[in-house]
């Protein structure tokens, strides 16, 4: 996705906020399957979404890693990322009621974002490597 655009869908998606999911009842495969299908390489995976995420470099992914997690914490949904050489492997899931939420996609749309940004936004001090 490095060198595409982020889709209008992606944004609008992104754009929505997590709220409780206490008594919400978690999507079934179908729906799960229909919402994956705005969000490019994400799969199902019995309960939860996941992608891998790749990097030109492992400090590249922590970037990545550390962005996420900023984004999880103002919108108290938690993803489980596991950081590898050049890669984050992220999957969300929504554990209340034991299955996926339209906050495990807005988190995954907000992901997307996260990782165009990396690439395509440069901080002061640091070497291009995307």
């Amino acid at each position: 996705m490095a060198g595409e655009m982020i889709s209008d869908r992606i944004r609008l998606i992104a754009s929505g906020k997590c709220g409780p999911c206490k008594d919400a009842v978690p999507f079934t495969n179908k729906e799960a399957s229909e919402r994956l299908g705005e969000l490019p390489d994400w799969s199902l995976q019995s309960g939860s979404i996941q992608k891998e995420f790749r990097f030109k470099s492992y400090l590249s992914g922590l970037e990545f890693a550390y962005s996420l997690g900023k984004i999880a914490e103002l919108e108290d949904h938690h993803p489980e990322m596991l950081v590898g050489w050049r890669r984050v492997r992220v999957t969300f899931s929504t554990h209340v009621i034991k299955g996926l939420s339209q906050n495990d996609f807005i988190m995954a749309a907000k992901a997307e974002l996260a990782n165009w940004e990396a690439r395509h936004v440069v901080p002061e001090n640091r070497k291009i490597d995307s």
